[in-house]
């Protein structure tokens, strides 16, 4: 029977061997976005009100976000798309290619309404080459990507442990942790009233990042139940000290961000929330909780429902293609 990471390129949409990945696809389409949408006009209001303090933690933001995005693109192009061997899961791996340009062209955009001092977007822009917490996150991300960049095919168990490894590192830990860690930054901010433009379009790329993420476990799902064997003990050891190292990596950012901390936000509180995170991510993978934290951020627990008020309330008109789509309530953040 053909698997899902046999080499090859499939090329036959019928009979469809996975329609879970075409159903993805399809949701994912109707939930398009451009950032032109987003209006950032009363978050220059807002930023003339922020401490010292606040303006390094966005600026740092900012700074990571100029270049994540551009890193799981790059990780789709060079690998996952490579390998993943069913036309359906392509066509939803395509459409996250253009969802990760988005989010890069809304970054882009921050920047350029955050920084109005060019050499201060230069900095940013170049963040992961001298900013050490950001180029540190920028090195364990190179390292997956490096780690299968010359497999051609999938012959070996070996080979497809080390590609499923790839995928975990960039759904759990790259999408998975950096970004939520990110996110928690902003929806703080939103909690003190501020910078509403910056969290209006960092709710369609959270909602963008969960459906990625949730294509990445359900690809992992059916490897499983394919190639039960590849998912052993070493590969659970594996996976654990591949979230550890995310969580000091994440953990080093937070020191950088918060400082000798700020109100509702600082290091010992980001330490539990990526912990537990972590733990989620781990669980969703079918292995149990390493850390056992829990949830040190009210704003988090409150965020899918935060999200569908933002998504069909303020925008109905403006955001139709999208009301088909779904929020699944029940998802630990």
């Amino acid at each position: 029977m053909t698997t899902l990471l046999d080499p090859g390129m499939d090329l036959t949409l019928r009979p469809m061997r996975y329609p879970d990945f075409y159903e993805r696809y399809r949701a994912a389409i109707r939930n398009t976005w451009t950032v032109e949408e987003v209006d950032l006009a009363s978050d220059v209001t807002d930023l003339a009100k922020l401490t010292a303090d606040e303006h390094h933690l966005v600026k740092r933001l900012v700074a990571f976000f100029a270049t994540g995005d551009s890193i799981v693109a790059n990780n789709l192009v060079l690998n996952l798309y490579k390998h993943v061997n069913a036309p359906e899961a392509r066509l939803y791996l395509s459409r996250q290619l253009f969802e990760e340009a988005v989010h890069v062209q809304f970054y882009l955009t921050l920047l350029d309404t955050y920084l109005p001092d060019p050499d201060e977007r230069v900095q940013a822009f170049a963040a992961i080459e001298h900013i050490p917490s950001i180029r540190q996150k920028g090195e364990f991300c190179f390292r997956w990507i490096d780690s299968i960049d010359r497999l051609d095919r999938l012959e070996t168990r070996e080979q497809r442990r080390q590609f499923l490894l790839n995928l975990i590192c960039f759904a759990a830990c790259i999408e998975g942790l950096f970004f939520y860690g990110a996110f928690a930054y902003v929806y703080w901010l939103r909690s003190r009233g501020l910078l509403h433009g910056l969290a209006t379009g960092t709710n369609w790329v959270f909602r963008d990042e969960s459906m990625h993420m949730e294509f990445a476990f359900s690809v992992v799902d059916t490897v499983r139940a394919e190639e039960p064997e590849l998912f052993d003990d070493d590969l659970h050891g594996e996976v654990v000290r591949m979230m550890t190292e995310a969580v000091a990596c994440e953990l080093e950012f937070a020191r950088d961000v918060c400082g000798d901390g700020l109100s509702g936000m600082n290091v010992r509180e980001m330490e539990h929330y990526l912990r537990y995170v972590a733990d989620q991510r781990l669980v969703r993978l079918g292995f149990p909780r390493e850390f056992g934290d829990e949830n040190p951020f009210g704003f988090m627990e409150l965020q899918d429902v935060q999200e569908l008020t933002n998504f069909f309330e303020r925008r109905v008109s403006a955001y139709q293609v999208a009301v088909q789509g779904s929020v699944a309530l029940d998802e630990d953040f």
